[in-house]
């Protein structure tokens, strides 16, 4: 198989990226497509999966959970609304990659699907990143919002994505020997990343 994992720092532009890759290489792209099969699975709302995605539950909802496991007679407000657990929604998300790396070639976007693959042999890891100027210049020019909005945008969304990671896997989302190749997208820019990184994989996996 081949298998290329696009993480990316809120800003950088990692999605767009990942989307010329995976059209060069003539390859599966999975981004956004995992969140409406993830809904359609688990029975609920695209917007309600976007909301828990990559979200750190609060120090009430892990009690809950851990008492829950613990004792299937205890029960709460929370337990009660019987909403998946982080940890069904990321076996969900694995099932969704896993099926998708089976019928051939794939680039995936997110999720955790570094995390989840960082054992297999036929994978290329790559991330996406830029210096904070350049992430909250794309998110201002992308979002059509201030300066202090994209800021904001910027370290929280990218904060909670470092909590998640270190939280489920306990890895550090930025640390450079997780990857195969880091490509800086404000010095190449999106059309210089993906073409640096279409080289790679076609190096690394040994096609034309």
């Amino acid at each position: 198989m081949a298998i290329l994992t696009v993480s990316r720092l809120y800003g950088s532009g990692g999605s767009e990226v990942a989307a010329i890759v995976a059209k060069t290489l003539g390859w599966s792209l999975l981004d956004n497509a995992v969140v409406d099969a993830v809904a359609t699975r688990m029975g609920l709302s695209v917007a309600e999966v976007q909301a828990r995605e990559e979200r750190v539950p609060s120090l009430v909802e892990r009690l809950t959970a851990a008492m829950a496991m613990g004792s299937q007679e205890w029960a709460s407000p929370i337990a009660a609304a019987k909403r998946p657990t982080d940890e069904q929604l990321i076996e969900v998300t694995r099932h969704i990659i896993e099926e998708a790396i089976v019928r051939g070639p794939v680039v995936v976007v997110g999720r955790g699907a570094q995390e989840m693959l960082a054992e297999r042999e036929d994978t290329l890891h790559v991330f996406c990143y830029a210096p904070r100027k350049a992430l909250i210049a794309r998110t201002m020019q992308r979002e059509g919002v201030s300066a202090d909005e994209a800021a904001s945008l910027v370290d929280e969304t990218n904060k909670r994505r470092d909590q998640w990671v270190r939280l489920h896997w306990e890895r550090d989302r930025r640390a450079h020997e997780n990857y195969d190749l880091s490509v800086n997208t404000e010095r190449l820019g999106i059309d210089g990343a993906a073409d640096l990184i279409v080289i790679a994989a076609k190096k690394r996996f040994g096609v034309g």
